[in-house]
């Protein structure tokens, strides 16, 4: 029972092994990526905001690897601990054996052991007897040998464990200095970081300009998806309209029909049949979206924080309306999420739809609406792009990349949309 014990603990600390080794890779993975971003803003003469936000989230990263380092320790002392009793256990037994082996040893050669057996084999009285005796004798040196076997395999765990103890020692010091030397990197990341902010926060005149052109920017592109939403809902109203015209004329014809043929009845002096006209069903129509639109907007509602992310890179501007991050009092609104990365960034649709506007704004770059029935997703900040109004775009699929500014910084903007309400966007991408 004690190793069956033992044996749930080390399964379960295996499995949260895995799992911390996994997100500590994929941490590091994130270390890298945002380094080669800062040194992509870091190359500019001259400090901006995105090199902030790059030094901001890679202070971030840093801290969560620490954190996971620290647990890491932890884990290791409590696996160490593990290792330790499981040692003491099979010692334990191990001096047991021995001793019982020893006794047995020693009580045997006091009494001659080999002279007794024969002793006890011929004194048998009959031949029954004897057989009975030799299969006694045959269990009892089975049994000592099986012994000698058992602290053989005893002492080969034993050593085994100590080996385990001394590699957890090992490791427990590597994570131990790794910790200092992250904890060192992080605290050079603050120094940076305070001598950006104490820059940028000479440059209140540039900063406010920037602020206000970026407003006109937003203004001026919110202004546009309304004006594409207000479009796209005329037009279903307009769909629908003809719709339900032409279920109207089917209706009416139909009508007219059956009157001429009870006219034709009349004249030839039969009875005229009195048959009402089916009526068509009416089909369900959700906020006048086609079937299709209405299929592919629950379909994308389903999808929430599970669509993939449209450009590689992390949040450098969160949504809603936030603190500048270098001027006091100063707030800025977001209309969805700015996303930073390395120049070139291939932006990808996160959802199967249709393209209703590709066009080019001032502070904007390229913008790329795509339509997922009564969804909207919208790409700002690009260039170079490879779709046009009116294709048809499957998930992932490349639509074009992300634009660098004269700062170095390489942004998407990245919205979603629901009719004219505009939605979190970090709560639909999936957990990074």
């Amino acid at each position: 029972m004690t190793f069956i014990f033992c044996a749930g603990i080390s399964a379960y600390a295996q499995k949260t092994r895995e799992q911390l080794e996994r997100e500590k890779t994929e941490n590091q993975n994130k270390i890298r990526e945002i380094q080669s971003i800062l040194k992509q803003t870091s190359s500019q003469k001259n400090v901006n905001l995105g090199q902030l936000k790059a030094l901001n989230q890679q202070i971030n990263t840093y801290k969560r690897q620490i954190d996971l380092l620290s647990d890491d320790l932890e884990l290791l002392d409590k696996e160490l601990k593990v290792l330790e009793k499981k040692r003491q256990e099979l010692d334990s037994r191990l001096n047991k054996l021995k001793e019982e082996y020893g006794h047995m040893i020693y009580e045997a050669s006091k009494r001659n052991v080999y002279f007794n057996q024969l002793v006890f084999l011929f004194s048998s009285g009959t031949f029954n007897q004897f057989v009975l005796r030799y299969k006694y004798l045959k269990q009892y040196t089975e049994a000592r040998q099986g012994q000698v076997k058992e602290i053989e395999i005893l002492q080969a765990q034993v050593r085994a464990e100590r080996q385990r103890i001394t590699s957890k020692k090992n490791q427990q010091k590597t994570v131990l200095d790794t910790r200092v030397t992250e904890n060192t990197k992080l605290e050079g990341l603050k120094v940076k970081q305070n001598e950006v902010i104490q820059e940028l926060s000479q440059k209140e005149v540039e900063l406010r300009k920037q602020i206000a052109e970026n407003k006109r920017a937003t203004d001026l592109l919110e202004a546009n998806i309304r004006r594409i939403a207000e479009r796209e809902r005329r037009e279903r109203l307009e769909r629908e309209r003809k719709e339900r015209e032409e279920r109207e004329a089917r209706r009416k014809a139909e009508r007219e029909r059956i009157a001429r043929e009870n006219a034709e009845r009349e004249k030839k002096g039969e009875a005229a049949v009195v048959e009402e006209p089916k009526e068509e069903e009416e089909p369900v129509v959700s906020s006048g979206m086609s079937e299709e639109e209405t299929t592919l907007a629950s379909s994308f509602t389903a999808s929430q924080s599970r669509l993939p992310w449209p450009v590689k890179g992390f949040v450098s501007g969160h949504f809603g309306q936030r603190p500048h991050a270098v001027l006091k009092g100063v707030m800025v609104d977001n209309l969805g999420v700015d996303i930073q990365t390395t120049a070139g960034e291939p932006v990808r649709s996160v959802y199967d739809g249709v393209v209703l506007d590709v066009t080019e704004m001032p502070g904007m770059g390229n913008v790329v609406a795509i339509q997922h029935g009564n969804y909207m997703t919208i790409y700002a900040k690009m260039n170079g792009v490879t779709v046009r109004a009116g294709q048809k775009v499957k998930a992932r699929e490349n639509i074009g990349r992300v634009a660098t500014d004269s700062d170095g910084t390489s942004e998407l903007q990245f919205q979603i949309w629901k009719n004219t309400s505009r939605l979190n966007p970090e709560n639909w991408l999936i957990h990074r």
